[in-house]
């Protein structure tokens, strides 16, 4: 990384430059964008992925945590921060220009501390309603109920979006039409069956092709990123398992290993085999129930109900082992919570080639079925550049020709020790995403596979101190999960809760890629093309 010093340096000569274990950077907020563009551009290294985007309340400043990684090899890191002290008119420099997957996080963070971005193009609140009244992961919210009274009242949307331009060295503080005037918009969800969770779509047509799509989230958003931060470490577990509950068992695992890295907690060999076999059943568990699903909004009613038989014997090896079924409870802070039942590894032996027989039949009686093709082949393409613009990870991100399995590039528990393929194709279309599933649960399989027998004896949890107390510092950890990069940032002030808790969402980037992958497609594929993105919406709203 000393390369990449020199170029930052040139860039912008005042700039702080920290070796910590992740190179971080702090600057100015005029020169901010400067050094993300220099970055995103550097030809040697491009780290032309934002990972993540944080919001943060230092006290004395408001600001912005930049994770940024480089497409060809997510294990090159970099950390950029900017803040400001004006807490009254915090106005930062928007980077959507340079990473679409901004324009959301964006929002997120203005909606949510109050900083305003110059020159993104939407200034909407995003989670919240534009007349709330405070910013919630400030320190000194107001969480009076009676500054936010319930109300039942329906609202009128509102397609206006203000904003603040920079034109000539001038802020020009302006508002434009989401939609325009003459605009047929239609509603999709939250109430409509097929958008996976109450997740709004307001959509323009021109005919039965889609023109223009508005997202709306945040209809159950429920502040766990607040939350956590007067809970102790162990106690915040269980909100991971609630983000994306069909990846229950991985989220937790990624909060864990990012405690257990910062206080230096050593995990039991046995615990590290349970873990990675439980991770890779609950792949297995949720790639089914998206590949269900998908079926299902293409009108498969009966490849949906193959799906989740199937499922339900995985569940059944999850409620012996630790007595959940979606929501895990098995991974905690060091360790494990429960030791494998005595036919642990007999049943999940017998899975796997029932599993593989299965795989054959869905290949046999609807992958190759003329009216799927029809609704998958060429329809929502997405690029390989936009996927890594939009941070379009996981399965969908791979069908778009982007190697980014986490699990390659920063092997963590044991997958640095077993043999996997990663799943890649380069068509981007609905039906790459959905053949990318598929095969992604034979390599699950063939994961499981290589542990199953080797599992060895010994403790299943490191004993821990009963108040878990991080070092004063900054952690991070990234995991692959079901629908691609779960994220953990933690900053620790050394209490025994933590100073900012920031899970980074992989379905928030796949919704934020739709109003791009839907456009000119007709109506009716709509549904299909959500399908084979497969976000989960209470991960979005956090």
């Amino acid at each position: 990384m000393e390369n990449i010093k020199k170029v930052i340096l040139n860039a912008v000569p005042e700039a702080v430059i920290e070796d910590k274990k992740i190179l971080t950077v702090t600057v100015e907020p005029n020169k901010l964008h400067l050094l993300a563009k220099t970055l995103r551009d550097n030809v040697a290294l491009p780290f032309d992925f934002l990972v993540k985007l944080i919001g943060m309340d230092w006290g004395e400043k408001l600001g912005v945590i930049y994770m940024l990684s480089t497409s060809n090899d997510l294990s090159k890191e970099i950390v950029l921060k900017t803040g400001t002290l004006d807490r009254e008119n915090p106005l930062l420099y928007s980077v959507t220009d340079l990473f679409e997957t901004a324009h959301f996080n964006e929002r997120e963070v203005y909606a949510l501390l109050g900083i305003r971005f110059i020159n993104n193009p939407d200034m909407r609140k995003f989670f919240l309603n534009a007349d709330w009244v405070g910013y919630p992961l400030r320190k000194d919210y107001d969480a009076n109920p009676e500054l936010n009274p319930l109300s039942l009242e329906s609202k009128e949307m509102v397609d206006i979006a203000p904003r603040i331009m920079e034109r000539d060295g001038v802020l020009v503080e302006e508002t434009v039409n989401v939609f325009e005037d003459d605009a047929y918009i239609i509603n999709i969800g939250p109430q409509h069956p097929s958008t996976h969770g109450v997740m709004h779509f307001r959509t323009a047509l021109n005919g039965e092709k889609v023109k223009k799509i508005d997202v709306h989230s945040g209809y159950i958003h429920r502040g766990i990123e607040k939350l956590s931060e007067n809970l102790t470490y162990p106690q915040i577990l269980h909100f991971t398992d609630r983000l994306d509950y069909l990846s229950a068992n991985i989220n937790r695992h990624a909060l864990c290993m990012c405690v257990e890295k910062a206080a230096e907690i050593e995990v039991p060999e046995r615990a590290q085999y349970i873990r990675t076999v439980m991770d890779e059943l609950n792949r297995i568990d949720s790639h089914l129930l998206a590949w269900a699903c998908q079926t299902n909004d293409l009108g498969a009613t009966t490849a949906f109900i193959y799906g989740m038989r199937e499922r339900e014997i995985i569940l059944h090896i999850f409620e012996k082992t630790c007595g959940g079924r979606l929501i895990i409870n098995q991974n905690v802070i060091g360790g494990v919570m429960f030791d494998i039942y005595a036919d642990f590894q007999k049943d999940v032996k017998s899975f796997i080639p029932y599993m593989r027989e299965k795989l054959v039949e869905y290949d046999r009686f609807f992958s190759h079925n003329v009216i799927a093709l029809g609704r998958m082949v060429g329809i929502g393409v997405l690029s390989k550049e936009d996927a890594i613009s939009y941070a379009v990870t996981g399965p969908a991100g791979r069908g778009s020709g982007w190697s980014c399995d986490i699990r390659k590039h920063q092997p963590y528990s044991l997958y640095g020790k077993v043999d996997f393929k990663e799943i890649i194709r380069t068509e981007g279309d609905s039906y790459a995403r959905y053949l990318n599933r598929l095969d992604e649960i034979e390599e699950s399989l063939h994961i499981i596979e290589q542990l199953i027998d080797n599992i060895p004896e010994g403790d299943i949890l490191t004993k821990t101190k009963a108040i878990i107390k991080l070092p004063v510092g900054e952690y991070f950890q990234r995991i692959e999960a079901c629908r691609g990069e779960f994220g953990v940032y933690i900053e620790s002030r050394g209490e025994k809760t933590p100073y900012r808790m920031k899970f980074r969402s992989p379905s928030m980037a796949l919704v934020s890629v739709m109003p791009l992958i839907c456009k000119n497609e007709k109506i009716s594929d709509f549904i299909g093309i959500g399908g084979s993105m497969d976000y989960v919406i209470p991960d979005i709203d956090r």
